[in-house]
């Protein structure tokens, strides 16, 4: 009886204080609310891809976007979020390029028109970014499956296009 009783506390024991297994590091979600902050801007588009890393309240924000403005906007909108420092703002701006402007269109068609994405596309943050530099294409954020990643990689093989990297993350 006695060994039962020492073998449900232990049991209770462990259940009421469990190892944080996930704990998640002040950086973690430092960097978490800088990426809430990038998305949140309003002129961020699935043209643009910015990333977020933190370490000890500074913010490094790496990716690339389609204007000086969001460049500024971005760093300056991550830096009021409580807990940053600094910024290194490491965005770069895409290059006007009339080829490029068509072929972000094109491909954004071609995804979005298609009836897997519909869904995606009905959303106010559409998951799928498409960057496009001197006629290179990469496809960022994230699908929901692995046939979804393979399609709209398909999708953004258009012509004028000089490559496709295609790094959506499956979720």
């Amino acid at each position: 009886m006695r060994t039962w009783l020492l073998l449900v506390g232990m049991v209770l024991a462990a259940v009421a204080d469990p190892a944080p297994a996930f704990a998640q590091s002040p950086d973690d979600i430092l960097a978490k609310r800088a990426c809430d902050a990038v998305h949140a801007y309003v002129h961020y588009s699935i043209f643009d891809s910015v990333t977020a890393g933190a370490r000890n309240g500074v913010v490094t924000l790496d990716g690339r976007v389609t204007s000086i403005e969001k460049k500024k906007q971005i760093a300056a909108s991550v830096g009021r979020t409580p807990g940053v420092s600094r910024v290194n703002d490491q965005i770069q701006v895409l290059p006007e390029s009339a080829l490029d402007v068509e072929l972000r269109r094109t491909i954004a068609n071609a995804i979005y028109g298609h009836p897997t994405f519909w869904p995606y596309a009905s959303m106010v943050r559409p998951p799928i970014h498409i960057v496009v530099e001197h006629g290179a294409v990469r496809l960022t954020g994230t699908v929901a499956s692995d046939a979804e990643h393979r399609l709209a990689y398909a999708l953004a093989q258009v012509p004028r296009a000089s490559r496709v990297t295609n790094d959506l993350r499956v979720k």
